[in-house]
């Protein structure tokens, strides 16, 4: 189980549209633009959901109208699955939009990004905005782009809407770095960096006791991650001491036989953020098996996949040539 806030309990929570809008408000006074690298799922859609409120409600002065970018594939994939499946992505509030005709994650000004042009002209774009893209700890996608443009000017502001572990460049930003290195270029951090307080999909200390306690019969092993380590350690003491269960935080490389209930390799201590290589020893190691040959054509079929979605720009010849290879093959295939 994870245990992000596995040693503290969430204040009670703000009113996020407003938080939100106090943050772009200040911007925007000052002449700048919003960036938020923000997880694709779940968490893009709830900041739609406020930004469509703040519009409703001009709780922002003066900057009518501001354009809003949704720059992440992967947040667009997602959107499309909560507009189709509303009955049972959405709580109440949200559901009583969608019975009056009214797309809850939709209002004017909101441009959905969809090719790298389209991403790439966001940057040109002299207007102040808001600016949503991933990943949500700035270890890749289109958000490293926006902020190699927008980490150097003073009038911005990256907000940070999750959690971001060690590591991460996220977490470098919140925790001052006056410089960061984008794509081989160094970047001066002069943006204010600020994070919105309480809006998090992870529950608290006391969410996550009253989750693992419920288990009847108690489980066999809890097998503690997902917190820095000194949260994982300190949740996982009190989940032996107050609550008697079989809890262990094992490091990254441990290996757990859940038939016999024992480790078989326990990895050293090592923080995660130290980058260290373990060894498994060749004892504590199952045998590998050969891929079968449906496995291998499944990779097969993965590989050439990959290949022809990055195939855009090749001639035309070259495209209908491949097309009516794969066409026979499948031909051949049908025939069988």
């Amino acid at each position: 189980m994870e245990s992000t806030y596995g040693d503290r309990v969430h204040d009670a929570p703000p009113d996020y549209a407003r938080a939100l809008a106090n943050v772009l408000q200040a911007t925007f006074d000052r002449g700048g633009s919003v960036i938020i690298p923000s997880f694709a799922v779940g968490r893009t859609q709830e900041l739609l959901y406020f930004l469509r409120r703040i519009k409703d409600e001009e709780l922002v002065q003066g900057h009518k109208g501001f354009p809003v970018f949704v720059d992440s594939p992967l947040a667009n994939a997602a959107t499309r699955i909560y507009l189709e499946n509303a009955e049972y992505c959405y709580d109440g509030e949200a559901r009583a939009f969608v019975e009056r005709g009214v797309n809850p994650l939709a209002f004017e000004g909101l441009t959905i990004t969809e090719s790298s042009q389209e991403s790439m002209a966001i940057n040109t774009d002299k207007r102040q905005k808001v600016i949503l893209s991933a990943s949500g700890m700035c270890e890749a996608g289109r958000i490293k782009h926006h902020l190699k443009h927008g980490l150097w000017n003073a009038s911005n502001t990256i907000l940070f809407v999750g959690f971001q572990a060690p590591g991460t460049l996220g977490r470098s930003l919140l925790e001052g770095a006056e410089k960061v290195k984008l794509f081989g270029e160094t970047i001066r951090v002069n943006a204010q960096i600020k994070q919105l307080p309480g809006i998090s999909a992870h529950g608290d200390v006391n969410m996550l006791i009253q989750w693992v306690t419920h288990f009847s019969p108690k489980p066999r092993r809890v097998f503690v991650n997902h917190g820095d380590t000194e949260v994982c350690d300190l949740f996982t003491k009190r989940l032996q001491d107050e609550f008697g269960l079989a809890a262990t935080s094992p490091y990254s490389g441990s290996i757990y036989d859940l038939v016999k209930n024992e480790y078989v390799f326990e990895a050293p201590p090592e923080p995660l953020t130290d980058r260290v290589r373990v060894t498994v020893p060749q004892e504590a190691r199952a045998p590998r098996e050969p891929d079968s040959p449906y496995k291998q054509l499944l990779a097969a079929l993965e590989r050439l996949s990959d290949l022809i979605r990055q195939s855009r720009g090749r001639s035309n010849r070259e495209l209908r040539s491949v097309t009516k290879q794969l066409n026979t093959i499948s031909d051949e295939w049908e025939r069988e």
